[in-house]
């Protein structure tokens, strides 16, 4: 059981690697000098979509962490 809960950990801690790096960047930077920066507003669905996954594989992150960490799967 623990192989298996290590497993997790390991494939959700890759995935929440992943899903970070796909997040937009929320500051403009120079871009909000102009409006450049409301070309890429229409997106916002799929951003809302992305944050819901990330937080789901955050939990499972650090359930098994815990789990892990305190000993309770034998």
């Amino acid at each position: 059981m623990v192989n298996f809960v290590f497993g997790v950990q390991i494939i959700s801690g890759i995935l929440l690697i992943i899903l970070v790096l796909l997040h937009s960047p929320k500051g403009d930077g120079i871009a909000s000098i102009g409006s450049i920066s409301q070309i890429f507003t229409s997106q916002k669905s799929a951003e809302d979509g992305l944050n819901k996954v990330t937080y789901i594989v955050g939990g499972i992150f650090i359930l098994t962490t815990l789990l892990l960490g305190y000993g309770l799967i034998k």
